[in-house]
Formats: C-alpha cells, sequence, structure tokens
C-alpha cells in the first residue's frame, strides 16, 4: 500500500478498516510503520504539499486544506505549505494558472466569473485572482455582455 505513493497515518488507518484488522492490529502496525520510517506524516505532508504546487498549480489554501482532509494535523499541514511555497512566487503560480484555463482574452461578465470562481476553488486568493484578471478582459466593464 506504501509501495505506491505516500499516504498519511490515517489513511493508512482507514484502509486497513476496511480490510478488517482489529483496532489493536491496526494501531501496532502503525507504530511499526513509524518505527521502520515507513510512515511520516510530516514526509507525505511536505510530499504533497510540493506536488500541489509545482505540478498542480495550486494554491496555499486547497492545499493546506487537502492535506487536513488526508488526515494530517494542522500544525503538520501549515509547516509544509509554508515550506513548499517559501521559494515560490506566487504571483507567478497563479499567472501559470490562469493561462492554464485561458486561451486569449476574457470575453464576458460570465467568462469572468466562472475563471474568477475555478481559481478560487483552485485555493488562490481572491484579491490576487481579481488584480490578475483585469488585464485579461476583452469587454467594457461598463457594459453587460453576459
Amino acid at each position: 500500500m506504501l509501495a505506491r505513493r505516500e499516504l498519511s497515518s490515517a489513511q493508512v488507518r482507514e484502509r486497513l478498516m476496511r480490510k478488517g484488522f482489529t483496532k489493536s492490529e491496526i494501531e501496532d502496525a502503525l507504530r511499526r510503520l513509524e518505527a521502520e520510517g515507513a510512515l511520516d506524516d510530516r514526509r507525505t505532508a511536505a510530499a504533497y504539499a510540493h506536488e500541489s504546487a509545482t505540478v498542480k498549480f495550486r494554491g496555499r489554501a486547497r492545499t493546506l486544506q487537502e492535506l487536513q482532509a488526508r488526515g494530517i494535523s494542522r500544525l503538520h499541514a501549515r509547516a509544509a505549505v509554508d515550506h513548499a511555497y517559501a521559494s515560490l512566487d506566487e504571483g507567478a503560480l497563479l499567472d501559470r494558472a490562469v493561462r492554464r484555463r485561458l486561451d486569449g482574452k476574457i470575453h464576458s461578465r460570465t467568462h469572468l466569473r466562472h475563471l474568477y470562481q475555478a481559481l478560487l476553488r483552485q485555493g488562490f486568493d481572491g484579491t490576487a485572482i481579481a488584480k490578475s484578471l483585469r488585464s485579461k478582459t476583452n469587454f467594457d466593464p461598463g457594459q453587460d455582455t453576459d
């Protein structure tokens, strides 16, 4: 199970429970895996945060949320996210995410709204999104082109 990718303790616990192992068997297995170094929530968090930022072009908020959903403690998740994003230019990361979703200019308010909401779901800051998208509109903001 751990040979394919890094898993958190909570993910391993859940998978073993689904396979029908008892609580004591699961806790014994988790302790043994942690002692051997095969299971490490900090390492898992760091690997996921790095991939989320550099491969998937996600923002801090989404990465933090997903780490916690994987059972990583808030403290470990925050440390991993801070470390992964420390060396990145988050403005450039947002621009890459915008380019990935946009071919040309934004042509209507509806298009703008959809793009803005998609980037919010990706975990980027709303103010930064608005600033980035402002220069990519192809319509007069005073007119309703929907």
